[in-house]
């Protein structure tokens, strides 16, 4: 359930209700909106006199929320989450756009693509130290050794760096180096990873696993807020359909579908969605009409040599073309990039 307090309601009579519910073992959040404060209710609650509780002071009214995430939902905060990194809000106004190889390979790789996305307008660079395939033969990552050449190039661009995380016992490590923590599509349900994120304070681009559900996802992401991080990013990369024209189905629907359930920001992969470079600019596009907060874009100098999904990256030139189109499309729906 949420409690939500009166416009005038007093510091004090917050901390009286979060005192209470706390005395109960109930779990309290607390959002703090431009115009009234809402108190989130974790745990079981059937034991609390919520007539009594709608008559204590600063008490508006008492709301059930009857979906089964609960921090997530737009009951429990009905403006949008916005969340800063290096001078750009996901949630915000701006298309955050998060561009780079699917894995590092080198520092002349990292480097040289770094370059080429910011000057084509990109915010962030995405890059893969650790990489879980679906072949154990296949290139692993480079790990450590690949997280250093992120920090370096950054150093040098000023991008901040997304990256993939596979298990709770990396938590420490790539917390040293990477600026936003991605939960891939296979760990989307590894519920020790999202505990252990979730006690981070780093933001969290949550991945759809592939074959999941839209409330799937956002109970995945109530685990993340649930240990206290709510810097949760979603993302639409794609579902399994029996389509083969394409590496997965781009769910497009999804988009509109999260903005009226929850409050966190969407961003879509159009890359990982199509599986082929020639259909990334056209689903980009889309999702940004749709009313996608970020863009996540594989991009690398020489796709066919690249170690991993080579088919569908762009080249940096390819790249700033699909930025510009990007943008015109962003300004025609009263967006920027």
């Amino acid at each position: 359930m949420i409690i939500i307090m009166k416009m005038q309601a007093k510091t004090g009579q917050v901390d009286a209700i979060i005192k209470r519910l706390e005395k109960e073992n109930l779990k309290v959040n607390i959002s703090r909106g431009d115009e009234r404060t809402i108190i989130g209710v974790i745990g079981d609650h059937r034991g609390i006199d919520k007539g009594a509780l709608t008559r204590t002071g600063g008490v508006d009214r008492i709301v059930p929320v009857l979906r089964p995430f609960k921090l997530a939902s737009r009951d429990f905060q009905p403006e949008d989450t916005k969340i800063s990194l290096n001078g750009h809000a996901f949630g915000g106004d701006k298309v955050v756009i998060m561009a780079g190889p699917c894995s590092v390979e080198s520092m002349d790789q990292m480097m040289e693509t770094a370059v080429q996305v910011k000057e084509a307008g990109a915010h962030l660079l995405r890059g893969g130290a650790f990489k879980p395939r679906t072949s154990p033969y296949s290139f692993q990552g480079m790990g450590e050794e690949g997280l250093k050449i992120m920090a370096d190039v950054r150093k040098e661009t000023g991008l901040h760096i997304v990256t993939e995380i596979m298990a709770p016992d990396q938590v420490d490590l790539i917390c040293k180096y990477a600026d936003v923590l991605q939960i891939g599509t296979r760990n989307m349900q590894n519920y020790a990873l999202l505990n252990a994120v979730g006690k981070t304070d780093k933001p969290v681009l949550l991945k759809r696993g592939m074959m999941s559900t839209i409330e799937e996802l956002l109970m995945s992401a109530e685990y993340i807020m649930s240990n206290g991080n709510h810097k949760v990013i979603l993302c639409e990369r794609g579902i399994r359909t029996f389509e083969k024209y394409t590496r997965n189905t781009l769910d497009i629907n999804a988009v509109p579908v999260l903005k009226e359930l929850t409050h966190l920001p969407i961003v879509v992969d159009p890359s990982h969605a199509t599986g082929k470079w020639t259909l990334v600019k056209a689903a980009s596009k889309a999702a940004v009409a749709a009313g996608a907060d970020g863009l996540i874009i594989e991009v690398h100098p020489n796709p066919a040599e690249a170690y991993s999904d080579g088919e569908q990256s762009l080249k940096p030139k390819r790249f700033a073309e699909l930025m510009v189109e990007v943008k015109r499309v962003a300004q025609a729906v009263g967006r920027s990039v």
